[in-house]
C-alpha cells in the first residue's frame, strides 16, 4: 500500500486524509505530539506520526497542509529531497513551493472540507508529468478538476475550496427563516438537508438557470422569494466573496 506523508495535521489535512486513509498509508508529520495523537484519534485509524525537527522527505510523496505563513518556517525543518509534493496552500505558487521544498515535482491542490466524506471537488495545477497520479490520489477525496494555470487555480480555491463556509451560511439563513416563520428547528433542519442533496444532484444534469426558471411560475411563491434575494444584491454579495477570498489568498502568499 503507497503511502502519503501529510506535511501538517490541521482541519484540511484530516480531511483529505478521511478521504485516503482507505486506499492508502498515511502517515503525518507535526510540531506537537499531543496534536498527532488527536489527530490519529479523529482519523480512527492507525499512522505514523513523527515530529518534524529534521524530518526525512527522502523519496516521499508529501500533501503539505501548513498555514502559507508557516512555509520557510516548516522547509526549514525538513531534509532530504521529495519525489512529488502536492499543496494545498492558498496563494503560494508553484516556484515558490519548489524554492523552499526539495522535490523532483510540485502539484498545487485545492480541495474542500467535504473531501472528509470523499465529495471533495479539488482543483490542481502543476507538473504534468504527475497529473494521472496526482488525479487517481485525491479521486479518493472525490471529483478533481485539472486547470491549465496557477490563476485558475487561485479562482477555484476562492470558489470551491472557501465554497463550504458560503453555503453553510445560506444553509443557516434558510433554517433561520423558517423557524422565524413557526416551522420548528428539527424539520427546518432536515428539509434544508434535504434541499441540498437534492440540488445538487440536479445541478450535476442541469445548469442552475434552468432549475430556477422550472421552479419558478410567474408571480408564484419562488418568484416573490427570489424578488427578496435580487433587491438585496445575493449575486453581488457572493462575487464579491469570491472576489476578496481570491485577493486575501494572494495576500497570505506574501507575508510569508
Amino acid at each position: 500500500m503507497q503511502t502519503i506523508t501529510f506535511i501538517g495535521n490541521g482541519n484540511m489535512a484530516l480531511s483529505i486524509a478521511e478521504g485516503l486513509k482507505h486506499k492508502y498509508h498515511i502517515e503525518v508529520v507535526g510540531r506537537n505530539e499531543k496534536r498527532l495523537d488527536e489527530f490519529e484519534r479523529k482519523l480512527g485509524k492507525s499512522v505514523d506520526k513523527h515530529l518534524i525537527d529534521n524530518f526525512d522527505i527522502a523519496g516521499k510523496t508529501l500533501i503539505l497542509c501548513v498555514k502559507p505563513g508557516n512555509l520557510d518556517t516548516v522547509a526549514s525543518q525538513l531534509k532530504g529531497k521529495a519525489r512529488l509534493l502536492l499543496s494545498v496552500l492558498a496563494g503560494v505558487t508553484l516556484q515558490q513551493l519548489s524554492d523552499a521544498i526539495k522535490t523532483d515535482a510540485v502539484v498545487r491542490a485545492m480541495p474542500n472540507l467535504a473531501a472528509e466524506v470523499g465529495a471533495s471537488v479539488t482543483a490542481l495545477t502543476g507538473d504534468e508529468h504527475y497529473r494521472e497520479e496526482v488525479e487517481v490520489i485525491l479521486r479518493g477525496a472525490g471529483d478533481v478538476v485539472w486547470l491549465e494555470s496557477e490563476t485558475a487555480l487561485d479562482i477555484a480555491t476562492a470558489l470551491a475550496g472557501s465554497g463550504p463556509a458560503y453555503l453553510a451560511i445560506v444553509a443557516e439563513a434558510l433554517i433561520d427563516g423558517a423557524v422565524g416563520q413557526g416551522l420548528p428547528r428539527a424539520e427546518a433542519t432536515r428539509l434544508t438537508q434535504g434541499l441540498f442533496k437534492g440540488f445538487g444532484a440536479l445541478v450535476e444534469k442541469q445548469s442552475p438557470t434552468t432549475i430556477k426558471e422550472r421552479v419558478m411560475s410567474p408571480g408564484g411563491t419562488t418568484a416573490a422569494g427570489c424578488g427578496v434575494l435580487e433587491a438585496h444584491a445575493v449575486r453581488a454579495a457572493f462575487a464579491d466573496a469570491i472576489d476578496n477570498a481570491l485577493k486575501r489568498a494572494k495576500t497570505l502568499a506574501q507575508k510569508r
